[in-house]
């Protein structure tokens, strides 16, 4: 019987540091898994998926005995990390826990941001990976389809990320509240680190077309800029920045402020009636608070935007009693079909057992009828394998809906000996024990 694990770190269990250290890109993931999608030190890991992203590590698992010390080493290796220096700060479960857990973190009610919807997509993502290397088999296709609909039914039925709960996000929201056609205005990012990044990625999606991002470093601007096709400048050129832009988001690590009155007032000399919006996100400011006096121009700090963030994240936590209940609801429906697992062996036996009856009375019959045409004996062959479906279906929902109950074992023994499947080593294939009817079944 196989039996779900999931082996990780998250961003309540381990620094950014260690994360960074343990996330796997995309070309990384597709090299790891393929060696087990080969074969290549498998050990009892039968499917792999592998979720990573900047706040998690998690390698989801399906095998038939435990492999915590397996999947420990697996990453290890995958990332040359000595098992000693992230061990301390891993989660094991296994299990039920396993799909709750994951329909958590597709839901995303186990993200920093709590109903960030990012997840999901990443939670898809890295099962089209494991499948395009082939190691997400029956169940952990089930386990992560399961829980992918779950997310999109936690967005769709409630209101877990409709509000903007991140910084950022609220920072791109203002911005597309407060300047009419987001797409026509030009954006001028001071920045180039994760906050940037967030709001840039908001931006675009929201419209925006006109994105500057302006660094103390090219370097670090280039590479934000050639993710998201935005321009570039550094922090020479703020002034004829200011006075182009029509809003202007700030996140930078500069200990003091880097856009004073006095650029302000020069920026709007050349534009008098054209307004500016002015978002600072950074901590500590990069804005002069002095330049919300300039006319025309509007700015929003941190503290604006931290009171907006604490009504939405509210909002969300409303929510989170009515996506638990969603949760159940797809947990209850995976949760039968991994009882149904337990007979499947069984099934399959009695079904190969009844295939293999059909084809020797089948082969019995054409060879006492020569004189039937092509046409005739795919009708008689297309009879008898509906026969045998029509026969076996009562009793192999019967026994996928016992499967879980307490006397599993012994209607599958039963099951064994009224097929005849006991024959040879009279072991039986479900349990493992010796093939014999059970004292009470038998004297009924």
């Amino acid at each position: 019987m196989m039996r779900l694990h999931c082996l990780g770190i998250n961003h309540t269990t381990a620094t950014v540091e260690l994360r960074e250290r343990l996330s796997f890109s995309e070309e990384q993931l597709r090299a790891s898994l393929a060696r087990i999608g080969c074969g290549e030190g498998i050990g009892a890991i039968a499917e792999l998926v592998i979720v990573s992203t900047c706040n998690r590590t998690e390698l989801y698992a399906a095998s038939p005995r435990p492999i915590k010390d397996e999947l420990k080493a697996f990453l290890a290796d995958a990332q040359n990390i000595p098992v000693e220096e992230f061990e301390a700060h891993l989660y094991h479960k296994t299990g039920e826990d396993v799909a709750r857990h994951l329909m958590d973190v597709a839901a995303g009610l186990d993200s920093l941001v709590l109903g960030e919807p990012q997840i999901l997509g990443q939670v898809t993502r890295a099962l089209e990976l494991a499948r395009g290397q082939s190691t997400a088999g029956n169940v952990l296709n089930r386990l992560f389809q399961a829980a992918i609909h779950a997310g999109k039914r936690a967005r769709t039925e409630t209101n877990i990320s409709r509000n903007a709960a991140s910084i950022s996000s609220l920072a791109a929201s203002l911005s597309e509240r407060v300047v009419p056609h987001l797409n026509e205005a030009q954006i001028a990012i001071l920045g180039a680190g994760e906050m940037a990044e967030l709001a840039v990625e908001a931006l675009r999606k929201r419209g925006a077309k006109h994105i500057l991002v302006v660094n103390r470093t090219l370097e670090h601007a280039h590479e934000l800029a050639q993710r998201w096709d935005a321009q570039t400048t550094t922090f020479e050129n703020i002034g004829a920045a200011l006075a182009s832009a029509d809003i202007v988001i700030s996140s930078t690590g500069a200990p003091h402020t880097i856009v004073t009155k006095t650029m302000v007032e020069q920026a709007m000399q050349a534009r008098p009636q054209r307004p500016l919006v002015l978002i600072d996100i950074a901590v500590p400011r990069d804005i002069d608070p002095d330049t919300a006096e300039v006319p025309r121009v509007s700015l929003y700090d941190i503290d604006n935007l931290n009171s907006h963030l604490e009504r939405s994240l509210s909002e969300r936590e409303a929510e989170v009693p009515r996506v638990k209940a969603i949760l159940e609801e797809e947990l209850a429906q995976f949760a039968e079909y991994m009882k149904s697992l337990k007979m499947i062996p069984l099934i399959a036996d009695m079904r190969q057992n009844a295939e293999a009856i059909r084809k020797a009375e089948l082969e019995k019959t054409f060879s006492r009828l020569p004189d039937l045409t092509e046409t005739e004996r795919e009708r008689i062959d297309a009879m008898t394998q509906a026969l045998v479906k029509k026969l076996f279906q009562e009793p192999t929902q019967r026994l996928r809906i016992e499967a879980d109950c307490p006397h599993a074992p012994e209607y599958a023994t039963v099951a064994r000996t009224l097929f005849g499947l006991n024959k040879g080593d009279g072991i039986c294939g479900f349990s493992g024990a010796p093939c014999a009817l059970p004292a009470a079944t038998a004297t009924n």
